[in-house]
């Protein structure tokens, strides 16, 4: 039986960041992660496969890649809109948005976005509205409105605003190499396809399918999708007020494809080619498509094209193979661009699909807020007797809800109660 400090349960950024901190702080940590790699969520192949942009001037993201020496650039987003043919620059506007917004603000108690849509912009007159903002929480939020509160999405709405954007150079999977380093110099130890089964928190025991491992202190720092199904790790004692609370935060259903081609088409596009568009400029196209949401890569003639799609329309499709999903998103292309299937076949040089929902140690996307999100996140702030710790993006509190930044912090956070 190994055993360390502290055992810390999940390799992505919230789990890495939490044993690079508690590993600095002299505590000989074992990190237990399913996989075959370190990052999680965060993989950088021929492109991002996961977490790719920094979503403004974040300050734990961006203090740790200036601490490791890693090169971050600048861009700005570009917003494309596709409908009836045509390609059309800027945003979308939300029909009756002022309206939508004043009785948003003159919501007192939280109720479910589908709720309050049903009750304030019913019949034919508001479809378009509901069309437009389903598109859009699907998409961003990649969230369901049965699901997601009102108020979250009121609190998104009203603080969105057009902050620096920025890409890591060499790839976000530099800074989980940064603190994989800093992990292995410092003493503790990661290792890779642990997957765990079982934890016996109040005596410190993690089973995982091959070995048991000892710690006074667990942090468990898995993604949210895998601690709400059923039986994927199994907490002795039982816990079911955690479990409970799990389930009161959302979770959201993503299928990102990349596609890299022998030459950019879509800048053939009069309105992609626009000489007023900056140089360090991502476009980002949204449609009606079945996989509706494109963007290019911010270096000038990149061939890379993601394709991006979310919420409960992409948690249909996860069962699909990547071949299905390839070739609906090559439909959904030759839909936008007016190009054959079999001409964009033919130019596709190398692609991947990257269906997270259906991955079996993710289970979805980021988190997103419900009506009762709040009080969950406050059940699971709370250490179990001084044993037994959770962290991830889903437990941060803020305006960077569903980020690599909520992550990071709340691994922060909870190295802070580990050493307390």
């Amino acid at each position: 039986m190994k055993q360390a400090d502290i055992i810390v349960i999940g390799a992505g950024a919230a789990g890495l960041m939490a044993a690079s901190i508690l590993t600095k702080a002299g505590k000989k940590v074992c990190v237990l992660e399913a996989r075959d790699r370190t990052g999680g969520r965060i993989h950088t192949t021929f492109a991002e496969t996961g977490a790719e942009f920094i979503h403004g001037n974040l300050p734990v993201t961006l203090e740790l890649l200036q601490e490791a020496g890693i090169s971050y650039n600048d861009t700005r987003f570009e917003m494309f809109h596709h409908a009836d043919g045509h390609m059309l620059q800027g945003d979308e506007p939300v029909t009756g948005w002022d309206e939508l917004l004043d009785k948003m603000n003159q919501l007192e108690s939280d109720m479910p976005l589908n709720s309050f849509l049903d009750q304030h912009f019913a019949g034919d007159k508001y479809a378009g509205m509901r069309e437009e903002i389903t598109a859009y929480v699907n998409g961003y939020d990649t969230a369901s409105l049965s699901e997601v509160s009102t108020f979250a999405i009121r609190d998104e709405w009203e603080h969105d605003d057009d902050e620096a954007q920025h890409r890591v150079i060499a790839g976000y999977s530099a800074m989980i190499q940064y603190l994989q380093v800093v992990c292995i110099k410092g003493g503790s130890e990661i290792l890779l396809q642990q997957v765990v089964r079982r934890i016996e928190w109040a005596e410190g025991l993690v089973h995982t399918q091959n070995a048991t491992y000892k710690a006074p202190k667990v942090l468990v720092a898995l993604p949210l999708g895998v601690l709400q199904q059923d039986n994927a790790v199994v907490f002795e004692p039982a816990l079911p007020q955690q479990q409970a609370a799990f389930r009161d935060i959302g979770f959201g259903a993503i299928i990102k494809v990349l596609l890299e081609f022998t030459s950019p088409f879509w800048m053939e596009d009069t309105a992609f080619g626009n000489p007023a568009i900056s140089r360090d400029t991502t476009r980002l196209v949204v449609s009606g498509e079945k996989v509706p949401t494109y963007w290019t890569q911010t270096e000038p003639g990149s061939t890379l094209l993601t394709g991006w799609l979310g919420g409960p329309p992409a948690r249909e499709m996860q069962d699909c193979s990547p071949e299905e999903i390839l070739q609906a998103t090559l439909q959904s292309l030759s839909n936008i661009y007016r190009r054959p299937v079999a001409t964009l076949q033919s130019q596709l040089q190398r692609w991947e699909v990257v269906n997270w929902t259906a991955d079996p140690f993710t289970r979805g996307s980021y988190a997103y807020d419900k009506v009762a999100s709040n009080a969950a996140r406050k059940v699971l702030q709370e250490p179990m007797a001084g044993t037994l710790f959770f962290a991830g993006e889903y437990l941060y509190e803020g305006p960077s809800m569903g980020t690599v930044e909520a992550a990071l912090t709340s691994g922060k956070n909870a190295a802070a109660l580990l050493t307390k």
